[in-house]
Formats: C-alpha cells, sequence, structure tokens
C-alpha cells in the first residue's frame, strides 16, 4: 500500500527548506568573486535584472507547478503530458547523480576543514597545504592516482548526515532540520560579517572594490565591439549565476511546492525565496571582501592579487587570512567553516529529496529504503571524486552539468510551461492561491528568459569550441563531462519508459480550464 504523502507543517518550515536548498557554498565563494571579476557594484545591477526577469518568472513556475499538480517533477510533467516525462526525470537525475555526487565531496572537504580550524592545521603555506597536501593532486583527471582516506571518510559522513535527515517524510526530516539550520547559518554568517567588517584594510577593499562600481565593464552600448562582447558576457554570468544559485531547473523547488497544503500563496513564497537568496549572497560578499582586504593589507599586496575564485576562496585564502588574524584565529576559522558546512548540507538534501520523491511517486516505495539505496549509491558514486584527480573530475563535471544540463531542463521547462500548458492557465492557478502575478509573467516564461537561456546556451558551446574549457584535454572533457551528462539522459530515458499507475495521471486542474488545455 502506498505511503501517504507527506506535507510542510508550517509555511516558514517551507521557506526556510527552500531558501536552504537555494543557499549553497557558491552563495559565499562564487558570487564574491565574479562581483570581484565582473565590476564590484556594477555587477549588482545586470545580477537583479536577472533576478526580476529569470530568477522570480522561473521560481513562479516551479512553485505553480509543483503545486497545481501536488507531484514531483516527473509526475508533474508527465500530467501535462507522457512525453514530456523524460524531462521530468532529467532534472532530479543531473540533481542528484549529476551535482551531489561531487557536491557531497566537497562539503566533505569543508567538514575536513572545519577539523583542521581546531589546530590551524593548514600552517602558513596554504595553497601548498590545500593542493599538495590535503588533495594530493594528480597529474592530470586521467590519473586518478589514489582515493585520499580522509576525504573519503568525510564524504561518508555527509551522506550519512544527509541520509538521517531524508529517512524520515518532509516534515519530520527536512523541515525539522531547516528549523534548526538555516536560523544557525544566518546567525553564523552575520557574526562573521561583523567580525571581518572591523578588520584592519577590510573597510576600504569592500568601499574600493565590492560596492566601487566598474560601469564600463556592464556597457552593452559601448563604441568598442569588444567591450560590448565583454560586457555581454558579463550580464550572460548574472544571469547564469542567478539560474544556478536560485536551484532552478533541479526539480527541487517542483517537489518542495507539492508537499504545500491546498491553498498557500504561492507568489509570495517565490518573491521571498529569491530575495532572502540573493540578499543572503550580498551580504556574504562583506565577509569575502572583509577577510580578503584584511590579508591584502596585511601582507601589503594588491587586492586582486589576494583574491582567487572558485574552491580556494575557502581553502586557500580563507585559511590564511585566519591564521593571520590577530586573535581567536581558531573561534573564527571553526565559525567559518561551519558555516559552509551547514550551507552544503541544505542544499544536499534537497538534491536528494527531489530524486527521492520522484521515484516513491511513480513507483511507491518505501520511502525509507529509497533513501537508504539512494544514499548508498550516492556514497559509492561520490568516491571518483575523493581521488587525487578529484579536482579535475569535479571542475570538468560542474562545468558541464550546470552550463549545458541546467540550462537546457530550464529552458525547455519554460516552453513546455509557456506554450503546452500555456502561461496564462499556470498564472491564474498562482494568483488563485493568493497574491496575483502580471500578465506580463507570461511574455516573460514564452519569450524573455527561454532567449536568455538560449543565449546563455550559445555562449558556453562558443567559449567550448574556441578554447577547450580550462585547457582540459578534449577526449577527458568529453568523456568525464559529456559523458556524465549522456549517463544521465540515459537513466532519465530509462525511468521514464515504465509506466505510470493510470489513477496517477489524472491532472489536478479546473473544469473551466479544460479549453485552454492543448
Amino acid at each position: 500500500m502506498p505511503e501517504a504523502r507527506s506535507s510542510w507543517k508550517s509555511n516558514i518550515g517551507f521557506l526556510l527548506a527552500a531558501i536552504g536548498s537555494a543557499i549553497g557554498l557558491g552563495n559565499v565563494w562564487r558570487f564574491s568573486y565574479m562581483a570581484h571579476e565582473h565590476g564590484g557594484g556594477a555587477f549588482l545591477i545586470p545580477y537583479l535584472v536577472a533576478l526580476l526577469l529569470a530568477g522570480v518568472p522561473i521560481m513562479l513556475l516551479e512553485y505553480g507547478l509543483g503545486h497545481m499538480e501536488k507531484g514531483s517533477s516527473p509526475l508533474s510533467l508527465a500530467r501535462i503530458g507522457a512525453k514530456h516525462e523524460w524531462l521530468g526525470w532529467w532534472m532530479p537525475v543531473v540533481a542528484m547523480f549529476g551535482i551531489m555526487l561531487f557536491y557531497s565531496v566537497v562539503i566533505g572537504w569543508c567538514v575536513n576543514y572545519l577539523f583542521f580550524s581546531f589546530t590551524l592545521s593548514w600552517g602558513a603555506d596554504t595553497q601548498t597545504f590545500f593542493f599538495s597536501n590535503f588533495l594530493q593532486l594528480s597529474d592530470s583527471a586521467a590519473h586518478l592516482g589514489g582515493i585520499r582516506v580522509p576525504i573519503a571518510f568525510a564524504t561518508l559522513l555527509v551522506w550519512v548526515l544527509c541520509w538521517l535527515i531524508c529517512f524520515r517524510d518532509i516534515r519530520h526530516g527536512i523541515e525539522r532540520a531547516s528549523m534548526i539550520f538555516m536560523p544557525a547559518l544566518f546567525l553564523l554568517t552575520i557574526i562573521i560579517v561583523v567580525w571581518t567588517v572591523n578588520l584592519d584594510g577590510a573597510a576600504d577593499a569592500i568601499k574600493n572594490h565590492y560596492l566601487h562600481a566598474d560601469w564600463s565593464k556592464i556597457n552593452l552600448f559601448a563604441s568598442d565591439p569588444e567591450a560590448r562582447m565583454k560586457a555581454g558576457k558579463v550580464w550572460a554570468a548574472a544571469f547564469g549565476q542567478i539560474f544556478f544559485t536560485l536551484s532552478l531547473g533541479f526539480g527541487i523547488m517542483i517537489t518542495y511546492a507539492s508537499y504545500l497544503p491546498e491553498k498557500s500563496n504561492i507568489a509570495r513564497n517565490a518573491v521571498i525565496t529569491t530575495i532572502v537568496n540573493c540578499l543572503f549572497s550580498f551580504i556574504a560578499g562583506f565577509a569575502v571582501f572583509g577577510i580578503v582586504g584584511f590579508m591584502a593589507h596585511s601582507q601589503n599586496v594588491p587586492f586582486g592579487e589576494a583574491i582567487k575564485g572558485g574552491p580556494q576562496l575557502a581553502f586557500v585564502v580563507y585559511p590564511k587570512a585566519i591564521s593571520m588574524l590577530p586573535s581567536m584565529n581558531v573561534l573564527f576559522g571553526i565559525l567559518f567553516f561551519l558555516m559552509l558546512v551547514i550551507a552544503g548540507l541544505t542544499s544536499g538534501v534537497s538534491l536528494i529529496e527531489a530524486f527521492a520523491c520522484s521515484l516513491t511517486d511513480k513507483f511507491d516505495w518505501s520511502r525509507r529504503r529509497v533513501v537508504t539505496v539512494i544514499c548508498i549509491i550516492g556514497f559509492l558514486g561520490s568516491i571518483i571524486f575523493t581521488t587525487r584527480a578529484g579536482l579535475y573530475l569535479l571542475d570538468i563535471a560542474d562545468h558541464f552539468i550546470t552550463n549545458y544540463g541546467l540550462v537546457l531542463g530550464g529552458l525547455l521547462e519554460c516552453i513546455i510551461a509557456g506554450w503546452i500548458v500555456k502561461a496564462v492557465i499556470l498564472r491564474k492557478y498562482i494568483s488563485s492561491q493568493g497574491s496575483k502575478v502580471p500578465v506580463i509573467w507570461d511574455f516573460f516564461i514564452k519569450f524573455t528568459t527561454p532567449a536568455i537561456l538560449l543565449y546563455l546556451l550559445y555562449i558556453s558551446l562558443a567559449d567550448d569550441l574556441k578554447n577547450n574549457y580550462s585547457d582540459y584535454p578534449t577526449d577527458q572533457l568529453i568523456l568525464f563531462g559529456g559523458g556524465w551528462l549522456l549517463i544521465c539522459l540515459i537513466v532519465a530515458l530509462a525511468f521514464a519508459f515504465s509506466p505510470w499507475k493510470p489513477e496517477k495521471l489524472k491532472r489536478r486542474h479546473l473544469p473551466e480550464e479544460d479549453e485552454l488545455l492543448v
């Protein structure tokens, strides 16, 4: 007998879980570095435009679709049409087997560094420690070089924690964990920001590099064609950051919204989720620029020389700055890496939930058994990223999945919701739940957002064809990037091929909407 579908106990529990899914490690190291690279305060303009033109519209789409159909992404899209079900599987499969496998390893790094913080084990040369001592990085992605046991154990701990949270139903598992983790995350972030901005050199770095606006970098109307092209890439980067940071195209928000009660203010929830996520990125940026400014000031080097992007910001720059703090270095290190672990876990459990819910919706399997099997398989799949070549594999997989897999999923999602279901139906449904959605949302979903996502695909493809991503050999990119996506597609098609029970595909639309359906 199938288990009864669970639901959120409260709207605040849903919001904290959704915000927790959106807020991840990238909010700390990716947004801040992008702001540094793309004009400082000027980058906030395309970022906010992207929030309005892509972030909020797609969030409304996913919340509305999940709530209207009361199902995970495969079930919701199967109710629209059987031929669309593969896309419903594609999103959570990519999220689970494309992202969570390496994301859990990165959270594992944070766990390792949390323990390192107690003794500042990384020493004075944090770059050598991270790459040579900790990762013991091999010379290429083709040479795995064996498993790094400390990283594998930390990754196992991450999967066990995710299993403990997802094992129970949504109300007693993810919601209860979010009610603890998210206030703790916000409190830790505020403490770190307040602490950081008062360090020597922090104020100057924030003023001159974070809030200072270089408008030339976002000027799409510059007279110089090369400058216009560079500005276009900045705008594309801003839209890409919004799309990825809000967990769009993963099937997560569709799943989370399906657990909402019958009457829920979907539009208000979507706006709150997107704004809080982006506000967190902005506030965390003060801590990043402040600590890097302090380090640059202490070493008497330019700010641009001190800051680094991606994982290096968290595992090279921050540890070095922590070691240089005048006092309470250990406490600061513990707080910082605890913040990263919590941010990672709240995102990680949502990646697992989207896939687990898809399986239980379709096959009526026991949730506890599904989550247990998923976490076991997930850990085994993660092991390849704990090898000495793990950083290379992670980098390649992340590039292909985020630049092609998720963007393509979001693009097709917009086409189906905008043209097949017809945006007007979804808009009227969302409006009937509380706050009204303006008619222009239809235009965004049908034209503006798909055009933007197409442009993102074009930019990524053009760059990769012109220059191999990060100078990796072509065979490695095809194998570890394209091959990973191909495996995800095969898995998605395999699940879509299995038939549903007929009663599960009954649509939940209102009778008066029949004539609008295609």
